[in-house]
């Protein structure tokens, strides 16, 4: 499928003209050396100036973070390399590097020296535990030198881009050239090191207008648009264009896909995408994972890993995890099927079914979306554009359908319908044949389906509605032929609550809503009540539940697994009171640990039954509210009694009046 890029600008700073823009690898903030000789660093979260520096009375053409010793290092047009301090503002040291402009300054991402190269031809190595010494010269351009950059793969060699047409690989032990990589027409001005590890590519960018590919590739140009290209395909995904003129500097921050750009007229800083992780867990028992790195898979068990290590609710768990291999597309998606033999990768406007213990290929084709059915093991449908669905059955086609109530433009796929995306509304159709049950008029980011297929919750904007799948009904009205093709079937869904509360990533246990939020909880939800598990540090991603264990796991953007416990008995009585099952609930009771009543007794209060609530609760304060609501004027007196026994006569429960 193609790339799905949502771009969001986080700064917008109008300034005299940028030459070079760096963004620093934890703060917030982005860097801009101006042409009028001034630095300027700019917090993207708050749209506030942080500080800014006069350097020199010529241009800075280039200045670089050097986060782990807190400095500034910046080239300007006098031939000087300065250091500051970036706390306060100090200048550390200044020095002439080169006999003519200084283009680029790279720092070394681990010894104690960076790089700069200049119109003078050499490519210069600076050591800054040696009080800034060149410590190596690098010669053999015919020309200016544009940009260096080291090797992520391997630091000790890098790469640089010259107006001598040619792009030169050199290492930090010779100072002579590895080899020269020619193709460009004209001069070359910059150059980039593919960052995964599953491409030893190199991108370089010249005068002729081309970017080479020596294998999200971003082009800026003097014409002001900024264009994303995909680095598989090749092709223009996104151009960007902001009325600042020219675009001088690109930088970015691949660890929170995030973009700075320099313009003639101010910085430009965007979030690309989402931190999202690519990633599956199959939840039917294996607790397997399969999550994707670039076009690289692995996989790793969850299973009994808790309990084995004893590790405590949000502790990262130490997974051994195992290389499958790479796959054909750039993964945008994965997900197990519903015994989890099979997972499907979808990406570049494809998807490859693979066996998910090797990952061997068992089918493919093209589509935009892809959904597994909640039965079968090759069952599944396919979103092939805006105006096609396809429904397979144990890999093959049967059946295709023009959806006729909206465009399609989204796909969810779930334990009870198939969701199917609009541009104002949802239409959910049928697993049998794609007949239409219902159009719902709300604009959705998300569905999720219970595992009963009874429940369904459509996450919104900035909330979520949570319905009943009345499965009966719609059972009656395809056998009695009464479904309308156009308006679909009344009665099959009712509204039973709607939340305000965003709604991050969801699942299921019976009929609890398990979610994390966008303030950074981990929340269920029963019965019309939202209840907090836990306070997440860090934004995660909900993977799923394994019911054996009573533990949920989340994934952080940078791949780190973590579980809380949730305990099914619990959620099962919960389950059986919002459903007014008291017999069922009565039974369940005794299974849950003394230490938790005072949640239940809460949990009863919220619900309603006070009278139970009371009979269960050991807080005394929950006791003597619920007495005092309940008009049991004897039961609040033994509370304060026994709590004036133990001597704590000034209780909060203990009004001046009481007293």
């Amino acid at each position: 499928m193609p790339l799905r890029l949502d771009i969001k600008r986080q700064l917008s700073s109008r300034s005299e003209r940028v030459k070079s823009v760096d963004l620093h690898p934890t703060e917030p903030w982005v860097l801009s050396a101006l042409y009028s000789g001034s630095l300027m660093i700019w917090n993207y979260a708050t749209q506030s100036l942080v500080k800014t520096l006069e350097v020199s009375s010529l241009p800075v053409r280039n200045a670089k973070f050097v986060a782990r010793k807190q400095w500034l290092v910046a080239s300007s047009d006098d031939m000087q390399v300065r250091v500051f301090n970036y706390n306060t503002m100090e200048k550390v040291t200044s020095f002439e590097a080169h006999s003519d402009y200084i283009r680029h300054i790279e720092v070394h991402p681990t010894l104690p020296c960076f790089l700069t190269c200049a119109d003078d031809m050499t490519i210069k190595l600076w050591d800054w535990d040696k009080n800034f010494t060149c410590s190596q010269v690098f010669e053999g351009h015919g020309h200016y030198v544009m940009m260096v950059k080291f090797n992520p793969k391997d630091a000790h060699s890098f790469a640089s881009a010259c107006l001598d047409r040619t792009v030169r690989v050199w290492g930090l032990g010779s100072s002579h050239a590895h080899f020269s990589l020619e193709g460009h027409e004209r001069g070359v001005n910059c150059v980039a090191y593919y960052p995964g590890g599953d491409k030893p590519y190199l991108l370089s960018g010249s005068d002729d207008r081309t970017v080479k590919v020596l294998p999200l590739i971003i082009s800026a140009c003097e014409d002001g648009a900024v264009r994303m290209w995909h680095s598989t395909t090749y092709r223009s995904e996104t151009t960007l264009n902001y009325g600042m003129e020219r675009s001088w500097s690109l930088a970015a921050l691949p660890s929170a896909n995030t973009l700075a750009i320099g313009y003639d007229e101010g910085t430009i800083v965007l979030r690309l995408g989402h931190d999202t992780p690519v990633v599956s867990m199959d939840v039917g028992g294996s607790g397997k994972l399969i999550w994707t790195t670039n076009n690289d898979v692995y996989t790793a068990s969850v299973k009994g890993v808790v309990t084995e290590m004893g590790l405590q609710d949000g502790e990262k768990l130490p997974l051994v995890s195992r290389d499958l291999g790479s796959c054909e597309v750039y993964p945008q998606k994965v997900q197990h099927n519903s015994n989890g033999r099979y997972v499907v990768v979808c990406g570049d406007g494809e998807y490859i079914i693979y066996t998910a213990q090797q990952l061997r290929n068992k089918a493919f084709g093209t589509a935009l979306d892809f959904s597994w059915s909640p039965t079968g093991t090759g069952n599944y449908v396919i979103r092939e554009s805006i105006s096609k669905l396809t429904l397979f059955r144990n890999f093959k086609e049967v059946k295709s359908e023009k959806p006729r109530v909206l465009c399609a433009e989204g796909l969810f796929g779930g334990t009870g319908a198939i969701g199917v995306k609009g541009n104002d509304a949802i239409a959910m159709f049928d697993w049998e044949e794609l007949r239409l049950i219902r159009k719902i008029d709300v604009v959705v980011k998300n569905v999720f389906w219970s595992e009963n297929g009874s429940l369904v919750v459509l996450a919104c904007e900035s909330s979520f509605f949570v319905l009943r799948y009345n499965k009966e009904v719609v059972a009656q009205s395809f056998a009695a032929g009464t479904n309308s093709p156009d308006e679909g079937i009344d009665g099959a869904f009712d509204l039973l609550y709607e939340i305000s509360e965003k709604v991050g990533t969801g699942t299921w246990v019976g009929d609890c809503f398990l979610y994390t939020n966008a303030g950074g909880r981990l929340n269920y939800y029963v019965g019309g009540e939202v209840m907090t598990l836990a306070h997440l540090e860090q934004k995660m991603y909900l993977l799923g539940y394994l019911p054996r264990e009573n533990l949920v796991f989340l994934m952080d953007k940078m791949k780190n697994v973590v579980s809380y416990t949730v305990s099914l008995v619990m959620l099962e009585y919960q389950t059986a009171v919002v459903r007014r099952d008291f017999k069922s609930a009565n039974d369940i009771l005794p299974k849950i640990p003394a230490d938790q009543m005072d949640y239940v007794a809460r949990f009863l209060e919220s619900q309603g039954f006070k009278e139970e609530a009371l009979a269960l609760s050991t807080d005394p304060d929950q006791k003597f509210d619920l007495a005092a609501q309940l008009a049991k004027l004897d039961v609040a007196r033994d509370v304060l009694l026994l709590e004036i026994d133990k001597g704590d006569k000034s209780s909060s429960m203990l009004s001046p009046t009481l007293q």
